[in-house]
């Protein structure tokens, strides 16, 4: 897939595949009349979290602090998602901008992916043996990602970043690993309390798209490069001299280029940048939209590569749990019958250009919309008044990410687009208001 093509012209919205089963559409209606979750105390959700809870929320991401601001008001919790929307613990209901972090590509509670999972839990998800699904999947991850001749499956995408880089550790012999991006909390790439100085020693990290700091972190780190890790989209796609000058110095030095798909995979497009820039890896990481949401990642590459893996151990009970890989094998079946990813580009310019309307209509200053169209970002000069607007969305019905990217779902319909842009202008106004006081 070229970047030319998902432009020039109009992409009808993706139809969901043919049923395939017998099974009963289970009840995922989402009805706005609904009430609320009643607390069974006076105190808020977000109270109750941070008793029970490290930092109130398990996913660092979905905290408090990093959804609002330091000083948050807003709702933390919800009891319903389908299509775009969430209805909160209060009962209002929001579209949801962020769509879990990016992980859900067709939608909160799809139907026929939920049928598939419900088929797996029937039969049995887990056992003293691998799940068929497991064989299957991979199968078709091979015949989809460039650079896969061989996966494992995992469950988080930090999981399948250390399993890439115990791989390319194992293959190589060697130690050193340079980075660009994020990469999860785990302690090969994290600069952080708990994490070892030796090991902190062993990742060198260099700038987004800046060639002359990735040559010379190669050369001062001698012969000792494992691995080049590159997380290949960071805000905007690089330059194709980055991705060039990662190739050619892991070809010179006999190491590993790592891509990391796991926001990219299945939404660029299926096999991820690697597909759409048409330049393959030598391992790649793939999770998130993958399996619209449910716990799954994957680690694939050359064989010769992969099979390193037997050098080391690498393992997980749950990695061939059925029901993860059984909502993988419907969303790979959702690629294979319309170019979904083509229908995420244009939804995503949309969704952009929907807030680039409410913010000149507002008169706002201070903020712009950055990114590319299938995961995009709003930017704030000043972090309060951030914080302002977001809470100012929300009570307008509209759920953004701060500081990080908002992804287009094919579930966001015309309706939902219409929403967004009145809930982002109505929160513009009070802010241009709350501005003037």
């Amino acid at each position: 897939m070229v970047f030319s093509r998902l432009f020039g012209k109009s992409v009808p919205p993706v139809a969901p595949p043919p049923r395939e089963d017998a099974i009963s559409e289970p009840n995922v209606t989402f009805d706005p009349r609904d009430e609320g979750v009643e607390s069974p105390t006076d105190e808020t959700w977000l109270a109750r979290a941070h008793r029970v809870i490290v930092g109130g929320a398990s996913t660092g991401s979905k905290r408090a602090d990093r959804i609002y601001g330091a000083v948050a008001d807003g709702p933390t919790h919800f009891i319903r998602a389908s299509g775009c929307r969430v209805e909160t613990t209060e009962g209002d209901q929001l579209v949801d901008c962020t769509m879990a972090l990016g992980s859900v590509a067709i939608g909160y509670a799809e139907p026929q992916l939920t049928r598939a999972v419900i088929e797996a839990l029937a039969n049995g998800h887990v056992s003293g043996l691998s799940a068929a699904h497991e064989v299957e999947v991979a199968e078709r991850l091979c015949g989809v990602i460039p650079c896969a001749e061989k996966v494992q499956f995992l469950k988080t995408g930090a999981e399948a970043m250390s399993a890439a880089i115990r791989i390319a550790r194992a293959y190589t012999g060697r130690d050193t690993v340079i980075g660009c991006g994020y990469f999860g909390w785990h302690d090969w790439s994290a600069d952080s309390d708990g994490v070892p100085d030796a090991t902190q020693q062993q990742f060198r990290r260099v700038p987004f798209d800046d060639v002359n700091a990735l040559e010379r972190a190669v050369s001062d780190a001698g012969g000792g490069v494992a691995a080049i890790a590159i997380e290949p989209v960071i805000e905007r796609l690089p330059s194709k001299e980055w991705i060039a000058a990662a190739r050619r110095l892991c070809d010179a030095q006999g190491a590993v280029l790592i891509f990391d798909e796991i926001k990219t995979g299945f939404r660029l497009a299926t096999g991820g940048y690697q597909q759409y820039a048409e330049i393959a890896p030598d391992l790649a990481a793939f999770g998130k939209a993958m399996a619209n949401g449910y716990p799954l990642s994957a680690v694939c590459g050359h064989a010769a590569l992969m099979d390193a893996a037997e050098k080391t151990w690498i393992s997980s009970t749950l990695a061939s749990e059925a029901g993860a890989l059984a909502a993988a094998a419907a969303v790979l079946a959702w690629h294979e019958r319309a170019d979904l990813c083509a229908q995420l580009w244009t939804t995503g310019k949309d969704m952009r250009e929907a807030v680039g309307a409410a913010i000149r209509a507002s008169g706002v200053s201070g903020v712009t919309v950055d990114g590319i169209d299938p995961m995009w970002l709003l930017r704030f000069e000043d972090p309060e008044r951030e914080t302002a607007f977001l809470e100012a969305a929300v009570r307008n019905g509209v759920l953004f990410k701060r500081g990080a990217y908002n992804f287009a779902a094919i579930a966001h319909d015309e309706d939902a687009l219409r929403e967004i842009e009145a809930g982002a202008s109505a929160a513009f106004v009070e802010l241009r208001e709350r501005d003037e006081r």
